[in-house]
This record gives structure tokens, sequence and C-alpha cells, in this order.
């Protein structure tokens, strides 16, 4: 790697550790499109497969162009990582739809992991007036943040056919007070206060002293 001043080597850095994370995820995805059941879902993998791919050589580019390299060692540790974990991925959960529900959560978080890292890089490049890094990794962080979407849809769609799949029918019904529902007490109406006879007369018996001092002034 030629020498590179303070800005290009923090770039070059951070950049470096976006490829790998890049390249990390594209055998971690071929591990979970094999795995993928259902339609919608492994079609949308494949898609963000190849977006995937793409945006590793994107990096790249832009490492050559600032005038880094050297980052074989970590898209090899990276790939490594990733292909050691595909079979553990393959014998967790009790049940498929399980299986693709712990994938998808895995996927979020990764998507999220990205999307920090280009933003870091996009914010970093924008301070630095590198407008083309800023460009490349907004540009990236949007196609992450769409996937993030989709994946979240997913996990709510895949715990609900773990609901249905592992736990009966009668337990799902069930609330929370053990299925049984109570009648709530009607509040007690309010006693009106009774009116006496006597406080009735009264105001009769002003009325009519009032019209004889009147009549009598007369």
């Amino acid at each position: 790697m030629a020498d590179l001043n303070e800005r290009d080597a923090k770039l070059v850095q951070y950049l470096n550790e976006a490829y790998g994370k890049e390249k990390e995820l594209e055998t971690a995805l071929q591990a979970h499109i094999a795995m993928t059941t259902k339609a919608p879902y492994k079609k949308r993998l494949q898609q963000h497969l190849r977006e995937t791919k793409s945006h590793a050589k994107q990096v790249e580019r832009r490492i050559k162009k600032l005038g880094g390299g050297g980052h074989a060692i970590q898209t090899v540790v990276a790939k490594a990582t990733a292909a050691a974990k595909g079979p553990l991925h393959m014998i967790r959960g009790s049940g498929e739809q399980e299986k693709m529900l712990k994938n998808a959560k895995t996927e979020y978080f990764n998507e999220h992991e990205e999307i920090s890292t280009y933003l870091a890089i996009e914010t970093f490049a924008e301070k630095v007036g590198d407008k083309e890094t800023a460009k490349l990794a907004r540009g990236i962080r949007r196609e992450e943040e769409r996937m993030a979407k989709f994946l979240q849809g997913q996990i709510k769609s895949l715990s609900g056919a773990v609901a249905t799949d592992e736990v009966p029918a009668a337990q799902r019904r069930a609330s929370s007070n053990g299925g049984r529902s109570r009648k709530r007490a009607k509040p007690k109406a309010t006693a009106k206060p009774k009116t006496t006879k006597a406080k009735a007369r009264r105001p009769a018996k002003a009325k009519a002293r009032r019209r004889k001092k009147a009549a009598a002034k007369r």
C-alpha cells in the first residue's frame, strides 16, 4: 500500500472494514438461501446476495482509487468465519419456520451493523471533503436499509408461523388470565339526595309572604 495521508488512510481503514463485512455476508447469505423454503423470502435473499457482491466490488474499487489495498487477509478471515457458522445455522431451531426466523434475526442484525458502518463512512467522508466516497456509502446504506425493512416484516411473519406450528390452538386462544373472562362489576348508581316535604314547602311560604306584603302597600 502506498504512503497515504491521514485523511485517506482513515478512509481506507473504514472501507476495508466494510469490504470484509460484505465478503463475510456473501458466504452467510449463500448458506441461508440453501435453507430457505419460503419462496418470496428466498427470492429477496438471492437479490440481496447480488447486491452484496456489487457492494464489495464498489468498495474495493474505491479503496484502490484512494491508494489502499492489503485487505486480502481480512477478507479471508471474514469468509472463513462465515463458512464456519453456516453448519451451525443448519441445526438451530426446533422446526423449519424457527430456523428461518433465526436466520432472519441474524440477517437483520447484520444489516444494521452495515447501516451503521456506511453511515459512519458517509459522515466522515463528508467532513473531510471526499464527495465520491460519501456518495458511494450513501447509496449502499440505502440498499441495506431497504433490506432491513424487508427483514423486519419477515421476522413478524415467521414469528407468527412458529406460533401456529409449535403452539396448540387452544393455548394460542387462551388469554393471559388462563382463558377465563371476568365480568366487570357495574358501578353503583349514585343515590340522589331526597328532598324533604319541609324543604319543598319553604319556597311556597316565602312567595306567599311576599305577595301579602305587596298587597298591604297598595
